[in-house]
């Protein structure tokens, strides 16, 4: 029997920002069964920031999960791996998407995200961790603002900060126009994106008006957002 999959990108703010109310967290772990879920932050994004981590732990432990990380620095423990694919969701935090994704390359954690992912194991992330699962993204990682590849998880590619850092939707736009990078999905801050198996399903948004678009080479199309 083939495992559903699922991949929830958010496109900014979440846990770590002090307007969240951690709505979106509360539905990423409606997504799985047990009612202690085991959730796992991979931080490299971050340089694995301390600050950032415990604030992981505090949220999701008083949400009543069951936190964990895997550190790529320092000492890595031996067993990382089975960690890892032991999860019932894999979170992806904030930073540097390039370094991210090249350290990941490095340790062979772009391969096992992928077992992982057809494993049923649900992932997700924000920023950084909202754009890598794509073909293409949008990313500060590349300045001025740049298009880079993704794991390849998902189709085609996709913008976060879509309303808190004004100079990405002009461009998303120009670089789509120009072909630079494929058509995709912009999430503005507090608004994530769900795809179930390659499909995307619904946009969830914790604040009013919090907006996702279909951005193509000519135009941006609203799409229907469900607020919680």
């Amino acid at each position: 029997m083939q495992n559903t999959k699922h991949i929830i990108s958010i496109g900014g703010g979440g846990f770590s920002h002090s307007k969240s109310d951690l709505k979106l967290e509360k539905y990423l772990l409606s997504q799985v069964a047990p009612s202690s879920p085991k959730i796992c932050m991979l931080p490299q994004a971050s340089r694995e920031s301390p600050e950032y981590i415990v604030k992981f732990y505090d949220t999701f432990h008083t949400l009543g999960a069951k936190p964990t990380w895997i550190s790529l620095f320092d000492r890595v423990e031996d067993s990382w791996q089975e960690k890892l694919l032991s999860q019932d969701i894999i979170y992806v935090g904030g930073g540097n998407t390039k370094s991210m994704l090249a350290l990941w390359k490095t340790w062979g954690m772009d391969t096992l995200l992928k077992e992982a992912y057809n494993r049923g194991i649900v992932l997700a992330g924000v920023s950084a961790g909202a754009i890598c699962w794509f073909e293409q993204c949008m990313t500060d990682s590349v300045w001025p603002l740049g298009v880079l590849d993704g794991l390849g998880f998902l189709k085609n590619s996709c913008c976060p900060h879509y309303d808190s850092e004004p100079e990405r939707a002009p461009a998303y736009q120009n670089n789509i126009s120009s072909g630079a990078i494929k058509p995709g999905i912009a999430l503005q801050d507090f608004t994530a994106a769900h795809y179930v198996d390659e499909t995307l399903t619904k946009i969830i948004s914790s604040v009013k008006n919090g907006k996702a678009f279909q951005v193509n080479a000519d135009s941006a199309i609203a799409l229907d957002v469900h607020y919680l």
